[in-house]
């Protein structure tokens, strides 16, 4: 997706933010004590969303730490400012701006991080390898580096489920599937590999089992707060025929639940 495109889709979303407790915070919590950060640490968090990764990252770097939160979705970043002030976090700034051009501020020591976060935004990064190269070429010597992606066969059903619900409504409609150039990226030999390819040693994958109930509220939640959203059709009466729909396909098919299974990499980068 363009830039434009992702703050469409992103931006405004009061459902991703309901989604932080049961998709998003489980996954970047995780994500931030796999890392290991120390006290002190300096960290940028791209595509940070509300601070699911950012915020606890914050937690365990500490008021000697600084961590930079980087996202294009100005009412996500609010969200992420405020539940920082709510927990009286000073060392995170959450800041609007273009992962692929960011550039590490004064407040930066050496000008260099010691560590990088992406949960869930490598597939949202324009040219994503590249990217992510540049991305690394901005931490220290040695540092860390840490990703979260879907497992294999994550959401599959469930998002399968919704298109055959649209295409009752929308003729050919738009699918959000991932980049096929990191389309390979939902198993942990294939994310090992990757990761390895960065000049990255001790790389660990771990799996984030998480299989959430197909309650009316969250399902519509997952459309409406993630990338589905872009496939809806224009005009809320078709909207909601669609919502019907898909919920009456989840009961007719008896899934009961959304597998949010989730891959938590870390690696140590040395270059």
């Amino acid at each position: 997706m363009s830039a434009d495109e992702l703050v469409e889709v992103w931006g405004g979303a009061s459902e991703f933010s309901r989604l932080m407790p049961t998709v998003w915070g489980p996954a970047g919590q995780a994500l931030a004590f796999q890392l290991r950060l120390r006290p002190g640490d300096t960290v940028l968090d791209v595509c940070c969303g509300a601070g699911a990764s950012a915020l606890p990252a914050a937690a365990a770097v500490g008021p000697t730490g600084l961590v930079h939160a980087v996202d294009l979705a100005d009412d996500l970043l609010e969200q992420g400012r405020l539940l920082a002030s709510d927990r009286a976090l000073h060392n995170i700034d959450f800041v609007r701006a273009e992962a692929a051009t960011w550039e590490p501020p004064s407040s930066v020591p050496r000008g260099r991080y010691d560590a990088l976060a992406c949960s869930y935004g490598l597939f949202s990064l324009p040219h994503p390898n590249a990217a992510l190269g540049r991305l690394v070429r901005l931490l220290r010597p040695v540092a860390k580096v840490g990703v979260t992606v879907w497992r294999r066969g994550a959401l599959a059903e469930f998002t399968d489920t919704f298109h055959d619900a649209l295409a009752a409504h929308v003729p050919n409609p738009r699918r959000t599937d991932r980049p096929a150039a990191l389309s390979h990226l939902d198993n942990p030999g294939a994310l090992r590999t990757w990761l390895t390819g960065y000049s990255a040693g001790s790389v660990e994958v771990n799996e984030l089992s998480n299989l959430l109930p197909t309650t009316p509220e969250l399902v519509w939640d997952l459309v409406l707060g993630t990338a589905l959203r872009a496939s809806l059709p224009p005009g809320p009466e078709t909207v909601e025929a669609v919502r019907l729909d898909f919920l009456a396909l989840l009961t007719e098919r008896d899934i009961e639940t959304v597998d949010a299974g989730t891959l938590v990499a870390t690696a140590v980068v040395v270059h």
